[in-house]
């Protein structure tokens, strides 16, 4: 099969100005329960991009774990790659790719980590095994086999029992959006693209507002 011609004709649903919230979280609020309703595989999924000091630029797939008005959460060992590259660059970019639905949702914008308690919190509400995971591996280093794994696993499983606590370099980023866009597939090719980006109000310096505006696709 060759790849260069595979072809898809997006026709299942349209994206406009009318129909779209002027908040993008509302907007984003609405796809995601539209992709939990359609029991899209992983709906909750989505492409951390982040760049390094050496300005490569690096991504991975984590799982959304929260989202409201302060921004969008995931967790994650502050050790791996991403942690190194976010204490460096605090800047990052987010994609989810809902294929079922013909939707892709992309925000950028400035990255902290969430407090201790909400670290805590989510840490605990997790299974045991991935609690005792946390612990077990050492993110993004080299490892001479999955023996180190496994092996790690039965030491800090044997050293915490059933109340491991939440390691120190283990816990939760928010993402800030300073812009979205929503891209909804459409016939010809010619997508919707809607981007909604910050802007200072006129008769303010510091209240800031989103404004919303048509990309060609």
């Amino acid at each position: 099969m060759d790849i260069a011609q595979l072809r898809k004709s997006y026709e299942k649903a349209e994206l406009n100005e009318t129909a779209s919230h002027a908040d993008p979280l509302t907007q984003f609020d609405q796809w995601i329960k539209e992709a939990l309703k359609a029991e899209v595989p992983e709906p909750n999924a989505m492409t951390v991009a982040t760049v390094g000091s050496d300005l490569r630029p690096s991504t991975r797939v984590v799982l959304i774990k929260g989202y409201d008005p302060r921004g969008i959460v995931w967790f994650t060992n502050y050790d791996s790659r991403k942690g190194r590259e976010l204490a460096g660059n605090p800047y990052a970019a987010l994609q989810f790719h809902w294929v079922e639905l013909e939707r892709v949702v992309r925000i950028e914008g400035v990255v902290e980590k969430v407090s201790d308690a909400e670290s805590d919190e989510y840490f605990h509400s997790r299974p045991l095994d991935s609690r005792i995971g946390a612990w077990a591996s050492p993110q993004s280093q080299v490892i001479e086999s999955r023996t180190v794994l496994v092996t790690n696993a039965a030491k800090y499983g044997a050293q915490f029992m059933l109340k491991p606590p939440r390691p120190p370099h283990w816990g939760g980023y928010r993402l800030k959006p300073q812009a979205w866009e929503f891209w909804q597939g459409r016939k010809s090719r010619l997508h919707d693209r809607l981007r909604y980006r910050q802007e200072t109000t006129a008769d303010s310096g510091e209240a800031m507002i989103w404004v919303r505006e048509r990309l060609a696709p």
